[in-house]
């Protein structure tokens, strides 16, 4: 009762003109710069930290929601519409939203990817009112091994379920683990694939990866191969969901929340790996398999949903343990102590109007977000009729600003476009390019959680598996794996049967 009193003042706080006009601003801001390849959230936030010097700190926090899930939304729409994701959580979306916008679908996945960020962002919000103490003890007690272990599943769940075949899922997997080693080794400091430059030592930044794999690769396959399209307008198609996409998004939509929300909680990369595993749990649970790499808009229901769920549970951890764990909430950690703030277990009580605010702001800003973006799904869709030298000349052109503005070098313009050539030539020879994101992504952490794991044990390999939560996860490794084995197990049984069936059935006639 306590927390539903609390909530219920928070909304008096959010719920004032000027605080809704900040959400307002913080949802449209958002939005429009998640849409521009490489610039995400917290870029955005980050830029806009100046500006907010001389507003209130509740006013200030409840601007950079609006901007989180407004920018979460926008790359997601980039994302469908031109196979550009704005930023690493959208990037499962252009698995099923392309192909969905390709074939004349792209307002409907538009508004399966709003509503799925709807209701993420609701049932993570209401779980962060609800379970945040339980949560936060939850992610304490987590260590090295499982770390580690939630990442392995994160590869092997990624690559088993992508591309044509499991050899080329690994091969762009490993593509992505190489580039993850370029810069110091973490717990030595020695470089690595680095060549001499000391601009690399910092390691290639994961937007220049994701902007270079998908928005400059797509950009060049698309130049190759343009002679040879019809050159005929893609149809923007209806704006809104029938009756038989709801009936197979909605499942999706609450299965999303349920994986986003606890690994938005604990530092394990953020909302990549919810959208990877929910994007994996609907392929496994849908009667339209056959449609997945082809426009199924389950994939784009799910991880959408887990997606803004994950930034829910982002706020517990940076709330009430003052525990960064994404950039996003590394940033707004800063903006915090900017005005002489703390987060941690006593934030609650010295700043409730504030946390309890913020918190109610959330739900506020979600809908916003719907009533905003859900009437603009055919306006957004509209993109694709742009003449697509046109189109993708913009696009070369905002991934090359969006790469310069990570770091501001002009090596990085030819970091960009080395990896878009990497892009390119995956593209030509089948190699999925979302295990190669994965890779760069995950990979350090990954390293570095293994190395703590085995320093713990003094090198002994024992030491990755010594708790239930690891053991736990590498069953479900071993299951995916072998999958595949058993299932042409069954077939070979269930056709046996079958055929001692019919020669009975023959014998006895």
């Amino acid at each position: 009762m306590d927390s539903l009193n609390s909530l219920i003042d928070g909304f008096g706080t959010a719920l004032t003109p000027m605080n809704l006009l900040w959400a307002a601003i913080g949802v449209l801001l958002g939005t429009a710069i998640g849409v521009l390849p490489g610039i995400g959230p917290a870029m955005a936030v980050a830029l806009l930290l100046p500006v907010t010097y001389g507003l209130d700190p509740t006013g200030a926090f409840i601007m950079f929601a609006g901007i989180y899930y407004g920018a979460m939304f926008g790359g997601s729409t980039t994302s469908i519409l031109l196979n550009t994701p704005g930023e690493s959580a959208a990037v499962v979306a252009a698995i099923e939203g392309n192909p969905m916008a390709k074939g004349g679908r792209g307002a409907q996945a538009l508004a399966a990817a709003a509503i799925g960020h709807f209701a993420g962002g609701m049932i993570g919000t209401i779980l962060l009112v609800v379970l945040a103490p339980t949560v936060a003890s939850l992610a304490i007690g987590i260590g090295a091994p499982d770390y580690f272990a939630i990442m392995v599943l994160a590869f092997i769940a990624v690559t088993s379920v992508l591309g044509a075949s499991r050899i080329r899922g690994i091969a762009s997997l490993l593509i992505g683990l190489t580039v993850g080693l370029v810069g110091l080794d973490q717990m030595t400091g020695q470089q690595r694939l680095t060549f001499g430059s000391l601009h690399l030592a910092d390691g290639v930044d994961v937007v220049i990866v994701a902007v270079g794999l998908f928005a400059i690769g797509e950009a060049l396959w698309v130049a190759a191969h343009l002679r040879r399209s019809t050159g005929k307008p893609i149809p923007v198609g209806r704006p809104w969901l029938g009756r038989a996409d709801l009936k197979r998004t909605w499942k999706p939509w609450l299965r999303g929340p349920v994986i986003g929300f606890p690994f938005g909680a604990i530092p394990a990369g953020g909302a990549e790996i919810p959208t990877f595993l929910s994007y994996v749990t609907e392929k496994r649970l849908s009667k339209h398999r056959d449609q997945f790499g082809k426009g199924a808009i389950e994939g784009v229901a799910g991880p959408e949903a887990a997606a803004s769920a994950s930034a829910a549970g982002t706020l517990v951890s940076m709330l009430t343990l003052g525990l960064p764990t994404t950039a996003v909430a590394a940033v707004m950690l800063a903006a915090f102590q900017q005005y002489g703030i703390q987060p941690g277990p006593l934030l609650f009580e010295r700043e409730p109007e504030l946390v309890w605010g913020l918190i109610a702001s959330l739900f506020v800003g979600m809908v916003l977000l719907l009533a905003l973006n859900l009437p603009l799904a055919p306006v957004w869709a509209k993109l694709l009729r742009i003449p697509r030298p046109y189109l993708y000349a913009g696009i070369l052109f905002f991934a090359a600003v969006g790469a310069y503005a990570v770091g501001g070098e002009s090596l990085d313009l030819v970091i960009l476009l080395i990896i878009g050539l990497i892009g390119f030539g995956m593209r030509r020879y089948g190699l999925p390019v979302l295990p190669a994101v994965i890779g760069v992504i995950l990979g350090p952490a990954a390293e570095q959680q293994l190395r703590r794991a085995l320093q713990i044990s003094d090198g002994s390999v024992s030491g990755l598996v010594n708790t239930p939560f690891s053991i736990t996860v590498y069953a479900i490794v071993a299951l995916i794996v072998a999958w595949p084995l058993i299932g042409r197990l069954i077939v070979r049984l269930r056709g046996g049967r079958k055929t001692a069936e019919g020669s009975r059935t023959v014998g006895g006639g």
